[in-house]
Formats: C-alpha cells, structure tokens, sequence
C-alpha cells in the first residue's frame, strides 16, 4: 500500500539527518489567533494542504470552528501577503517560507477563545474559604504556625526545617538598605516581558511569565521583575500599595530582584511550592 502524503512527510522528517531537517514539500510557519496570546512555533504544513484542509488542522490547535476562520498569510515582519479565502487553494499557492506567519481571525463572537476565556484564570469560578471557615479548622498550617510561635518567638518555617535536617540554623542578618536607583538595571536588561521564568532561591524556584521589568514606585530602590506564577504562590495580584503593574489573580504575582529570574522555554509549569524570604520577593 502506497504511504499518504502525510506520513511520506512525517517519515522524511524523523530520519533526516538532523532535526531542522524536513521534506521539500512543508513549510513551518508561526500560528497566531486574533483571541489568543499563546503563539504555535514551527508548525508543519504540506504545501498541497487546501485552505479548507488547513483549517481543519488548526482547530485541534486553537478550538476555532473551520466556519469561523478567515486565514491570513504574513511575513516574518507582520506584513500582510495573502487573505486565504478560497478553500480550494492549495498553500503552496501562495509560497509561504519557513518562519512566515499563518494568522487566524475568529469571526464566532461565542467562540470559545474569545475575550480570554481559554487563557485568563480569573475568569474561572474557584472555590474560596472564608477566613471564618478556614479558622473553624483542625489541623491546619495557620493553626500550626501560632502554636509553634507560642512556643518559640522566634520560630520560622526556615527554622524549623534546618532542626528537623538536623543542621544548624544560619540566622542571616539583615540585607543592607539599597540606595542605589539602578540597582540591578544590568540583570534586568536580559529579561523579556511574556518569556517564561524561573525564579530561584536557595530552597528552590517557581516558574511562570514575566509580566513587568521595571522601577516600582512603593518597592525599595532598584530594578524589579513581576512575574505571574504558574500556581497560587505569590504574594499579591500584580500591584503593590495600591500600584499596579500587570493583572494576574490574587496570590498569582510576587516582585523579585532581576538576579533571581532565569528565562526559559524549558521552565514550563510543575506543582512545587518553596519558600522566599521576604528580602528579595515582594
């Protein structure tokens, strides 16, 4: 039996001699939505993929009726080549190179995507306790936190993971007051607003988006990086003393110094929680 297209292309792929290898007959374009801000990289296209064939292969990426498409074909700069209106055209037509940008219009004002449905949490209903509920409550980390400082003052979390390590607890004194206005500017240079990140310490990181790079009136002096975490570990919604620097939900967001951020596709999301001290994340 003679292999289809597809899998004749997806066969030369895989067993070129390198990964940037691919058949003569695809192209890897960028995918964009008119609803969404998460971009589709280096995705494969046969050159004889009608337009009614392409929209068909985009709906599994973006949930867009094929009804609802109108396609368009740009370079790599965002200029417009091409509306792909006619569904018998073949993309081949009109000679897209690797690197263009294939964009989707949704026209379905109910669509699924539009005004942040699929991207922004906040508009997902989540269950929220009452303090009073909270309280109400055996066995909880607040519960365990008073009585711990009953008995100890001084009892931090840090503290009490260094006794059950079994290793000295290191009291680090007091970081020094910062005066200088571009404290950090240097660090804050490399790091791009929508990469995603991972904000390290000495216990571990967390990983989301930056989502601001920048002075922050009502912080200390200095360069600052707001980030939206991937899970509800930060310490505000992405304003601070009534400032506000990016959106995110409550307790998504934190400010960290630019040397505790590193950029990265490789940081995607994971479940762990760590501890910072309040030093470095605001």
């Amino acid at each position: 039996m003679a292999m289809n297209r597809d899998l004749q292309a997806l066969r030369e792929y895989v067993t070129g001699p390198t990964s940037q290898n691919q058949a003569e007959t695809t192209v890897r374009l960028l995918v964009t939505h008119s609803n969404l801000n998460a971009k589709f990289m280096d995705i494969v296209f046969d050159l004889c993929m009608t337009v009614d064939s392409l929209k068909n292969k985009l709906c599994f990426h973006c949930g867009t009726n094929p009804s609802a498409m109108v396609l368009q074909l740009k370079d790599q700069s965002g200029a417009l080549l091409a509306v792909m209106d006619n569904p018998s055209t073949k993309l081949g037509f009109f000679s897209p190179k690797d690197g263009y940008i294939l964009h989707i219009i949704d026209t379905d004002p109910l669509s699924v995507s539009a005004n942040g449905w699929l991207e922004d949490t906040s508009k997902v209903a989540k269950y929220v306790m009452s303090d009073e509920d909270y309280n109400k409550r055996d066995n909880t980390y607040r519960k365990y936190k008073q009585d711990k400082l009953r008995e100890d003052p001084s009892w931090t979390l840090d503290k009490e993971i260094a006794a059950r390590r079994g290793v000295p607890y290191d009291l680090t004194p007091p970081k020094a007051k910062v005066e200088d206005e571009d404290f950090q500017e240097e660090e804050a240079k490399s790091i791009e607003v929508g990469a995603r990140c991972e904000v390290t310490s000495p216990e571990g990181g967390k990983r989301g988006f930056v989502k601001y790079v920048g002075k922050c009136e009502g912080l200390p002096l200095g360069w600052w990086v707001g980030v939206q975490y991937d899970e509800p570990v930060g310490k505000n919604d992405g304003s601070v003393k009534g400032n506000r620097f990016f959106e995110c939900p409550e307790r998504y967001g934190g400010f960290v110094r630019p040397n505790l951020v590193k950029m990265g596709d490789e940081f995607t999301p994971f479940d762990e929680e760590f501890e910072f001290s309040d030093e470095d994340e605001i």
